[in-house]
C-alpha cells in the first residue's frame, strides 16, 4: 500500500477482530429470525434503536448543524452504503441463501477491497497482499468445506448470493470512503467530531434509507412480526453489538491501517460463525477451525508487514 498506511498495532488488531466476532453473531441472529421478523423491518428497527441509544453521546452535532448540511452528500453516501444498504441486503440474502454460501461470499472481502482501491484510488495491490489474500481465502475455504474439498465443489449460487455480492461490493466502497474522505473531512477542515458524532450522522441517513426500504417491504410483501422475548433480546443484540460497537471499532481500524489490511480481518467472520454454530449445536471445535485461524492469521501478518 502507499505511505498513508500505518503500522498494525495490537490495539488496532483488537479493534479489527471484534467486529467480525459481533458480525458473525449478527448473521446467526439474522438467520434465526427468518420467518419471525421481515428482513427490511429488522434492519430498520436495528438502526433506529442504535441511533436512539447513541444520540446522547453526540450532542455536539446540534451546536453547528451547518457542519452537517455542508457535507451532506458525503455523509448521506457513507450512511446509505454502510448502514442502510449493506445490512438490509445481508438480512434479505439470508432469506433465500444458506449460511455457508453467505460466509463464502463474505470471505471475498479482501479481493473487493483491493479491486476498489486499484480501480478508484490507484492503490495497486502488492505481491505480499495477493499472497496474504490467498492464505486468508484458504483458511476460509477450510472452514466452509469442513476440511472436505468436495463440499466446495457442490456449492450452488442462490438468489440471496447475488444480493450478498452486491452488499460486499458496497461495503468495500464504504470502507474506502472512510479511509480516503474528501478534503472537507480531512485535517483542519474536518468538524470537531468524535466517533459518536460521525457514526450518528451515518445512522441518520442510513436509518432513513432502511426505514424507506421497510415501508416498501410492508406494501409489497406484508408480513407480521411475531414478537417474543427472543425477538426483543435479538434486537437489543444487533442494535448494540454489530451496530454501535462493531462500527465504532471498524471505523477507527480502517482509518488507521487502511481498507486493504482491515479486509483481511473480515475473513474471521465465517470462522467465528462456524465456531458459534458448533457451540450452538453442542459440537466441539474441529481441527480445521484451528487451521483456518492459523491461515487467516498468516494472511493478516503477511499483508500488514511493511513493504520493502
Amino acid at each position: 500500500m502507499s505511505s498513508q498506511q500505518h503500522h498494525l498495532t495490537p490495539r488496532i488488531a483488537f479493534f479489527l477482530t471484534l467486529p467480525p466476532l459481533l458480525w458473525a453473531g449478527n448473521a446467526v441472529v439474522g438467520r434465526l429470525l427468518v420467518g419471525t421478523v421481515p428482513p427490511m423491518a429488522l434492519s430498520a428497527m436495528r438502526w433506529a434503536i442504535a441511533l436512539v441509544l447513541l444520540l446522547p453521546l453526540a450532542a455536539k452535532l446540534w451546536r453547528r448543524p451547518q457542519d452537517i448540511t455542508a457535507r451532506w452528500r458525503y455523509l448521506a453516501l457513507i450512511g446509505i452504503l454502510g448502514v442502510g444498504s449493506y445490512n438490509s441486503l445481508q438480512y434479505l440474502a439470508l432469506q433465500t441463501s444458506t449460511p455457508i454460501n453467505v460466509t463464502l461470499i463474505i470471505s471475498s472481502m479482501p479481493l473487493w477491497m483491493l479491486a476498489v482501491g486499484a480501480v478508484f484510488y490507484r492503490e495497486h495491490p502488492t505481491r505480499q497482499q495477493i499472497i496474504g489474500a490467498l492464505l486468508s481465502l484458504a483458511g476460509v475455504a477450510l472452514v466452509i468445506s469442513r476440511g472436505d474439498p468436495a463440499v466446495l465443489m457442490n456449492l450452488h449460487l442462490l438468489p440471496g448470493d447475488v444480493l450478498m455480492l452486491v452488499a460486499i461490493a458496497l461495503w468495500a466502497w464504504y470502507s474506502w470512503l472512510l479511509a480516503r474522505p474528501p478534503e472537507h473531512m480531512r485535517g483542519e477542515k474536518r468538524p470537531d467530531w468524535g466517533w459518536a458524532e460521525l457514526l450518528v450522522v451515518q445512522m441518520i441517513f442510513g436509518t432513513a434509507w432502511a426505514g424507506l426500504a421497510a415501508g416498501v417491504e410492508a406494501v409489497v410483501s406484508p408480513a407480521p412480526i411475531h414478537w417474543s422475548p427472543m425477538v426483543v433480546l435479538a434486537l437489543a443484540y444487533v442494535a448494540i453489538g454489530p451496530s454501535l460497537l462493531a462500527y465504532r471499532f471498524w471505523g477507527e481500524g480502517v482509518s488507521t491501517v487502511g481498507p486493504a489490511i482491515a479486509a483481511f480481518f473480515s475473513n474471521l467472520t465465517p470462522v467465528f460463525a462456524a465456531l458459534m454454530s458448533a457451540l450452538w449445536l453442542g459440537e466441539p471445535p474441529r481441527w480445521y477451525h484451528v487451521a483456518a485461524f492459523v491461515l487467516i492469521g498468516a494472511g493478516i501478518v503477511v499483508n500488514s508487514r511493511p513493504s520493502s
